[in-house]
């Protein structure tokens, strides 16, 4: 296989299966880049609002009170539902 096929399918191959590896993350303590990289369907600014949520109304004690936070639905909670702790 041609160096620059290889690279593309290896690089398709890891895009795609990068969700399938992200870890479990505690809510209670994760800064924004961690909860960016770690939860499906959550960037940058929907990360840094549950930092601020968490810091206005203290430690999240279930997942569902992430449906609080402005840009959290549902179908985001359930996404995220088997990586998210609350330790």
């Amino acid at each position: 296989m041609f160096p620059r096929i290889k690279f593309a399918a290896l690089s398709l191959a890891t895009l795609i299966a990068a969700p399938a590896f992200a870890g479990p993350v505690n809510i209670n303590t994760a800064d924004a880049t961690t909860l960016d990289q770690e939860l499906h369907g959550v960037g940058p600014a929907i990360a840094q609002r549950i930092v601020e949520f968490r810091d206005d109304h203290g430690a999240f004690k279930s997942a569902d009170q992430l449906t609080l936070v402005k840009g959290i639905g549902d179908k985001t909670l359930s996404r995220n539902a088997e990586f998210i702790l609350l330790k």
